[in-house]
């Protein structure tokens, strides 16, 4: 999932090598933490968040698989 995350990011942004996705794995939940260049920032996010709710409303359904719930965290 994190590489799917990655992919995604890298085909918004400008600068595809500033793409960082961590992942830090709990019991029942994992969460990704995304950064992204502070210019590229935007375009992630999208207008009204609408990119960055539909990249997590594919994290959630992609997590299902696994059993464990997934959360996005957009980071600066």
């Amino acid at each position: 999932m994190r590489d799917l995350i990655e992919q995604i990011a890298k085909s918004l942004v400008d600068s595809p090598d500033n793409v960082k996705v961590s992942e830090i794995d709990g019991e029942r939940t994992v969460v990704y933490e995304l950064r992204v260049a502070k210019e590229d920032l935007g375009k992630v996010i999208g207008k009204e968040g609408r990119t960055a709710r539909a990249m997590r409303t594919i994290l959630t359904a992609a997590s299902m698989k696994v059993g464990k719930r997934a959360v996005l965290e957009i980071l600066e």
